[in-house]
């Protein structure tokens, strides 16, 4: 079933109808050139749903798309939820369906982050409790639209997390070194190059333009810290946890970036 849940969810932009580009919306800033309201589709949406500027997403002042992740949550909602009719085919379901995509996104997510923690040996005496959890939530992203509407994905979010942190500290404690306990939050444009974090806890952590080159980041909780334009070239990630695609991509990286398994780096590195 692992094998599985990791085929899906991963982004199949092929099978979605552009519902990143549509549902969500966003602000004129270093990520994007204007703003744009939930609901409206980019003009960059083609009619095959296809954006129109996707090779050069970056130069056009579209970086926040580049690092965007669904988890699969796009081609779950266009093909599975509302069976493979799009909003452009019937008008009258446009409105919920864009209301169901961001619910669906936190699901995928949460699988995302159970899927990774099964895969660790190391945490082998929670594999039970994770396994149950994670056919739980896998059930909840089959529920009808106006079920999923209805869930208080918070909720289901704070009972999986206390699992998930439990993941950590024993994946962290196989660090060689005592990890630092006192790793500040925010690490906006910190000079860490070269430096040794194994095992550190950097759950929610700003990094953005943080200095990590050739930085020492086994084993570390990556768990929501926001990596934008964070230096890891040459830096070593294997071995880290909750590390996603969507947080390398953020990140200026290079060939000597080692990342986890799974993981790759952008085009733009």
């Amino acid at each position: 079933m692992i094998t599985l849940l990791e085929k899906e969810l991963q982004s199949d932009c092929e099978n979605c109808f552009g519902l990143c580009c549509t549902a969500l919306p966003f602000a004129k800033s270093a990520d994007f050139p204007f703003n744009k309201q939930a609901g409206t589709p980019c003009p960059n949406l083609q009619e095959d749903f296809k954006c129109g500027i996707h090779q050069h997403l970056r130069e056009k002042g579209f970086k926040g798309c580049g690092v965007f992740e669904c988890f699969g949550a796009g081609q779950k909602v266009s093909q599975e939820t509302y069976g493979d009719i799009s909003w452009r085919e019937n008008s009258s379901i446009a409105e919920e369906m864009f209301e169901v995509f961001p619910v669906m996104q936190q699901l995928h997510e949460i699988l995302y982050y159970l899927v990774q923690a099964l895969e660790n040996k190391a945490v082998k005496p929670l594999h039970g409790a994770l396994q149950r959890m994670l056919d739980k939530t896998d059930a909840l992203t089959k529920l009808a639209p106006q079920d999923l509407l209805e869930l208080f994905v918070a909720d289901h979010r704070t009972k999986v997390n206390t699992l998930l942190l439990q993941v950590s500290e024993m994946v962290r404690a196989q660090s060689p070194i005592k990890p630092n306990q006192k790793v500040k939050h925010d690490l906006v444009g910190a000079k860490l190059k070269g430096a040794d974090l194994r095992g550190a806890n950097l759950r929610g952590t700003l990094l953005l333009a943080a200095d990590l080159r050739k930085a020492d980041l086994r084993w570390v909780d990556f768990i929501g810290a926001d990596m934008r334009d964070a230096d890891i070239r040459g830096a070593n990630l294997h071995n880290s946890i909750f590390l996603t695609q969507a947080q390398v991509n953020a990140a200026n990286g290079d060939e000597f970036t080692k990342l986890p398994a799974g993981l790759k780096g952008p085009g733009h590195w």
